[in-house]
């Protein structure tokens, strides 16, 4: 990685976002729920345009864990896409997981990682894999492009075949370091 890669976008050939379309395609996934997200940008464009996958774009992340839940108890599959800062709000509805041993396969771009210029989102970047294992949640975290295919696929099988939450962190060197023009 070269010096300013930190503040540059990801490479828009990156293979990485259509490598996991292609695993929620392979695994049957036919729901994501999301709340909007630049790191997960071209995976949400490839969502979007398939009309076997059903997308809702979520005013918060905890309604996601409950349309996972009612996804899976209606027999479909379905994964949350979301922000490391948005983990904070899905503490208390992860519980549900437990209760009726749902799957709930999560992928998630990581804030206050590297790189990171805003403070605000530091606190919970550096808690998101604690906070999550805390409420029973398997997280694997993918911090080159070659690591995200292999760990999501393996997030997926493990919330699946073991029906409880699980999580692929994103890591900020893949995604990049936002700036906002702040050099």
């Amino acid at each position: 990685m070269d010096d300013d890669a930190i503040d540059k976008a990801p490479d828009v050939a990156s293979i990485w976002p259509d490598q996991i379309y292609d695993l929620l395609k392979k695994h049957e996934i036919r729901q994501v729920c999301l709340v909007p997200d630049a790191g997960h940008s071209r995976l949400i464009k490839r969502c979007l345009a398939d009309n076997e996958i059903i997308v809702t774009t979520l005013t918060t992340e905890e309604e996601g864990i409950a349309l996972m839940q009612g996804a899976w108890l209606g027999g479909h599959k379905a994964v949350l896409l979301m922000q490391s800062s948005g983990v904070g709000n899905c503490i208390n509805m992860l519980s549900l997981s437990h209760i009726h041993r749902c799957p709930m396969p999560m992928l998630v771009t990581m804030r206050g990682d590297f790189g990171e210029f805003n403070p605000a989102q530091i606190p919970m970047g550096n808690a998101t894999q604690a906070v999550l294992e805390a409420m029973g949640t398997l997280v694997k975290r993918a911090d080159t492009p070659e690591d995200i295919a292999p760990t999501v696929d393996a997030t997926i099988r493990m919330a699946f075949n073991t029906f409880r939450p699980t999580a692929t962190l994103i890591g900020q060197r893949v995604i990049g370091a936002k700036t906002f023009g702040k050099d």
